[in-house]
């Protein structure tokens, strides 16, 4: 770089500035216990002895990738240098398997899972991390060239808690490097006599990350002198952008809710971008992957076009939006049962019912059919005897099964039922029915059919519980 690097004072300075904030932000009489994420690189090294001198009494923790053959040799060197320091050391070996966003992104993953674990095992409740100036320019730079939004372009925090990261949303995670570029980290390493270990896959353009900052960097360093300092500002307007779009977000969010989903009129009332802005906080509230642009125009398009009786399926890698009612719900994606099918279709070949006996049982469990049948003590229900001589069958509905719930009311088609009750069609047909030869005794959601229940003491209701939630009888 051109510019003179910062002193020693200077990093101390900003240290200590960066310590105060900290203390001030999450606990004001007392820092909660410290932890260094500490590679054995440059910048956690000087991260360590800064966290070392100014009183914090930091834990050390270690991650072993596995990935390098010098591994070990890092790990040894992170290991000696804490106990020079008389700093209590612990350390964690990930296995990683290089998932769709690449072995960069599967690291990571691994890496803050485990230094969490050791956070949560040595009671430290803030994580100190060695990002700094030059980390956040590259962030920025390729979000940018993923053609990122604001939350993206935001940069990092200087704190923030991440229990997505780190598994706990007590934790939070601080980076007091953030506003101190890596020449003068090396510098104070240098003047210090702080010795560190380099990584060689930092070298290896293959990796974007590595592309950016030795080709494209010194690019941008020789003809914008300084440019860091001016993306880091750019980056902290765009995050205080960020935080008036997610207070709005929260706004639309409480006054769109409506029990567990979106009322739909009150969304279709607000502004194309408030809408967009509105399920993007949705899915980040639910701690969901951010969906990409043309994801949500795809959604956005079926919610405002689309007639009020359709069924609104969006597919998602977490969850399945939907629509019921003219409200919108995101459903956990729940994995196909034997035997399921709609009833409607008579091209789907049906698995044949699972015959049973009930022999005084409280519940049996059907893998099959997703939960596990109650025989519950009732004074409403069957006749325990009558329903031991009974051959039984648990089966998904094929179309056309009546039910009548009491006497005084019709007898109705399962899907008039359904209707009535609110059930949304996607959970339909994962609702078994229990028959005993020709007649129907039970349907799961609905309740039992009448004509053999009776009331007295000593009976036996049948409820069905679901593996995913229970579902009342």
């Amino acid at each position: 770089m051109s510019r003179r690097t910062q002193g020693a004072a200077v990093i101390v300075a900003r240290f200590a500035q960066a310590v105060a904030a900290l203390r001030e932000a999450y606990l004001p009489e007392a820092m909660p216990p410290v932890a260094v994420a500490l590679s054995g690189g440059l910048d956690s090294m000087v991260l360590l002895h800064l966290a070392h001198a100014h009183g914090l009494q930091p834990h050390a923790f270690h991650v072993h990738h596995g990935l390098s053959p010098n591994a070990d040799a890092w790990r040894d060197h992170c290991a000696s240098a804490a106990a020079a320091l008389g700093i209590p050391f612990d350390w964690r070996a990930v296995v990683v398997a290089k998932g769709k966003s690449g072995i960069e992104a599967a690291a990571r993953k691994q890496r803050y899972a485990a230094l969490g674990e050791m956070c949560r095992a040595h009671g430290a409740g803030l994580l100190l991390t060695a990002h700094h100036l030059d980390d956040q320019v590259e962030t920025v730079l390729l979000q940018l060239l993923r053609g990122s939004g604001p939350a993206g372009l935001s940069g990092m925090d200087p704190a923030n808690r991440a229990p997505g990261l780190l598994g706990d949303e007590r934790l939070a995670m601080a980076r007091p490097l953030l506003g101190v570029a890596r020449a003068d980290l090396e510098q104070f390493a240098r003047e210090q006599g702080i010795a560190w270990v380099e990584d060689e896959s930092n070298t290896d353009p293959r990796y974007a990350r590595n592309a950016l900052r030795h080709q494209v960097m010194p690019a941008l360093a020789a003809a914008f002198p300084g440019y860091q300092q001016r993306v880091a500002r750019s980056s902290a307007h765009t995050r205080a952008a960020q935080r008036l779009l997610d207070e709005l977000g929260e706004q639309d969010l409480q006054a769109c809710l409506a029990g567990d989903g979106l009322d739909l009129v009150r969304v279709r009332a607000l502004s194309r971008d408030r809408i967009d802005n509105l399920l993007r906080h949705w899915f980040t509230t639910r701690r969901l992957a951010m969906p990409s642009t043309a994801w949500l125009a795809q959604m956005v398009a079926q919610i405002l076009s689309a007639r009020e009786d359709a069924q609104l399926l969006v597919e998602h890698p977490d969850v399945d939006v939907r629509r019921h009612r003219d409200h919108l719900f995101l459903v956990p994606r729940l994995p196909e049962l034997a035997g399921m099918r709609d009833p409607e279709d008579a091209g789907i070949i049906d698995k044949h019912a699972q015959a049973f006996r009930w022999n005084g049982e409280a519940s049996i469990a059907f893998p099959d059919y997703g939960g596990v049948l109650h025989f519950d003590a009732a004074e409403r229900g069957f006749d325990p005897a009558w329903l031991r001589g009974q051959g039984l069958e648990i089966d998904f509905r094929k179309g056309g099964e009546r039910l009548r719930l009491a006497h005084n009311r019709p007898t109705r088609s399962l899907k008039m039922h359904y209707q009535a009750s609110g059930i949304p069609a996607w959970e339909r047909g994962r609702l078994p029915i229990v028959n005993a030869g020709l007649d129907l005794l039970f349907a799961a959601g609905l309740g039992m059919d009448c004509r053999h229940v009776t009331e007295e003491p000593g009976r036996i209701a049948l409820r069905w519980e679901s593996a995913t939630a229970a579902i009342p009888g």
